[in-house]
């Protein structure tokens, strides 16, 4: 049994601490490591990040916001100036990387840092199973 001292870590609000790519329990160190890997564990506190699961949210929030405002734009553009084929491609390809990759790591880091505050692992549940009761 370890009787060390426990440390007590600030509440962090799990949002914003995402957004920044901060880990979600101390708020020190990184949770990226590259634009879009997760660490292995945070190097301040040592949290482990096994717990992270974001899976396909991230991606799908971004997929639809952003295809939601890029598609109007697009149309809007094509609508009232006509341009040609390749000037949408040169407009619209950018555009949606300049946006899309800051935006799915923000969003990406804000799930994980909900998934943490939430205690919402894959598999781990705080309340037994009814079926186990029967």
């Amino acid at each position: 049994m370890n009787n060390a001292p426990r440390k007590h870590y600030p509440h962090l609000d799990p949002v914003p601490t995402g957004m920044r790519g901060r880990c979600p329990r101390c708020g020190e160190g990184a949770l990226f490591v590259g634009l879009l890997k997760v660490k292995d564990e945070c190097t301040a506190c040592r949290l482990n990040y096994e717990f992270n699961d974001a899976g396909d949210g991230p991606t799908v929030f971004i997929i639809m916001g952003l295809g939601f405002v890029i598609l109007g734009l697009a149309l809007y553009v094509e609508l009232n100036f006509g341009p040609p084929f390749w000037l949408h491609i040169v407009l619209w390809f950018p555009l949606i990387l300049l946006l899309g990759l800051p935006a799915l790591r923000m969003t990406k880091g804000a799930l994980i840092a909900l998934t943490y505050h939430h205690k919402a692992a894959e598999g781990v549940w705080d309340k037994p199973n009814e079926e186990d009761n029967t």
